[in-house]
């Protein structure tokens, strides 16, 4: 993250996220209705990866890496307990859901996997939300 930013940059830059989080949680429910299961997974990943992209901005935590996302939120906001475990465990889950979906071969989502993981990434962002 570029240390010359203002106050007001990395205000707008976590607004700017945090919007993303929600525009990308709304494509949602059109991939489960058309059968895209495995990019609708891949979006609920991305949708809370902008959201904790937000938080870390708002909090100057730089971060270069998906990876890096992931432990700097597990050390400064769920091993805190400003972010619950259970939406910590998730955001890894997705991480790994569209690691796997992406990058693996012959890996197919499903319906109830996009219907569990669904109010699972809302809550996270929800959360996220009321820290910024």
């Amino acid at each position: 993250m570029n240390t010359g930013l203002t106050e007001e940059n990395y205000e707008a830059l976590a607004r700017y996220r945090q919007d993303r989080a929600h525009e990308t949680l709304a494509e949602i429910p059109y991939l489960r209705e058309k059968g895209f299961y495995n990019t609708a997974v891949n979006r609920l990943y991305y949708a809370c990866y902008y959201a904790a992209v937000a938080l870390l901005t708002k909090h100057h935590i730089p971060t270069a890496t998906h990876a890096g996302v992931k432990t700097m939120l597990g050390l400064h906001f769920v091993s805190k307990g400003l972010i619950t475990k259970e939406s910590g465990r998730a955001f890894v889950n997705l991480f790994d859901s569209r690691q796997r979906g992406d990058y693996d071969e012959f890996v197919y989502a499903t319906q109830e996997e996009v219907d569990e993981l669904i109010p699972k990434a809302q809550r996270f962002i929800e959360e996220i939300d009321a820290l910024l």
